[in-house]
């Protein structure tokens, strides 16, 4: 995935040393580490889809210590970035952060046997297909009784609910008409697709938050 986004989706600030600073990951951090508390598994294998500048795993390895976390991303400067976060925080549970393009086929050979999975602010930077592709690899990445997080902006049954909202997927389209806001009444059908069963949560700043597992046989 590579792609010309408008300024305003992807925001990151150099800071000391290696870092990288993200204003909207320092707002919700705290939010997402809460909903995965009352959600996700208390320990076993985590995986992070586009970690970004690293504000987020070192808040949710914080929050779940007795996950061992793998971040990735698909920028060097965001990896170097993780890594440095983590570093200076001293926490022995998160892994070296990882090259890896979820929108491309295949990884979960890679990448199996997730008792988590987290992806938070991307799928409205993406395509259908290539959520799609993030949905079905996530599934068969999952063990048996794991969980898939999803964070973001959604449209609620073909509604954006803020003014903002509105702004910001117009930009998004006219940035790439292939992108913008997902509707909540596809990534349901998305999910039964993929094999999980998902339920969602009103997060802060009309964000919605997924949580999916596998369906029951």
């Amino acid at each position: 995935m590579s792609r010309a986004l408008p300024p305003s989706a992807s925001i990151a600030t150099p800071q000391e040393g290696a870092k990288l600073h993200a204003p909207s990951a320092e707002r919700n951090a705290v939010h997402i580490a809460a909903f995965l508390r009352e959600n996700a598994p208390a320990s076993g294998q985590a995986l992070e889809i586009a970690s970004g500048t690293g504000q987020h795993i070192i808040s949710f390895a914080a929050a779940l210590p007795a996950l061992t976390w793998q971040p990735t991303d698909i920028a060097p400067d965001r990896l170097r970035s993780i890594d440095s976060y983590v570093h200076d925080n001293g926490l022995s549970n998160v892994k070296p952060a990882q090259m890896l393009d979820a929108t491309t086929a295949g990884w979960s050979t890679v990448h199996g046997g997730q008792d988590l999975i987290v992806l938070i602010n991307l799928l409205h930077l993406i395509s259908v297909a290539e959520t799609r592709i993030i949905l079905n690899e996530a599934a068969q990445a999952l063990s048996p009784d794991g969980a898939l997080m999803i964070y973001g902006p959604f449209t609620r049954d073909g509604t954006l609910v803020s003014a903002a909202d509105q702004r910001f997927d117009a930009e998004l389209r006219a940035a790439d008409p292939a992108i913008g806001y997902k509707d909540t009444r596809d990534m349901q059908r998305w999910f039964l697709d993929a094999g999980l069963t998902a339920l969602s949560q009103e997060m802060p700043a009309n964000n919605l938050g997924f949580i999916a597992r596998k369906t029951s046989s």
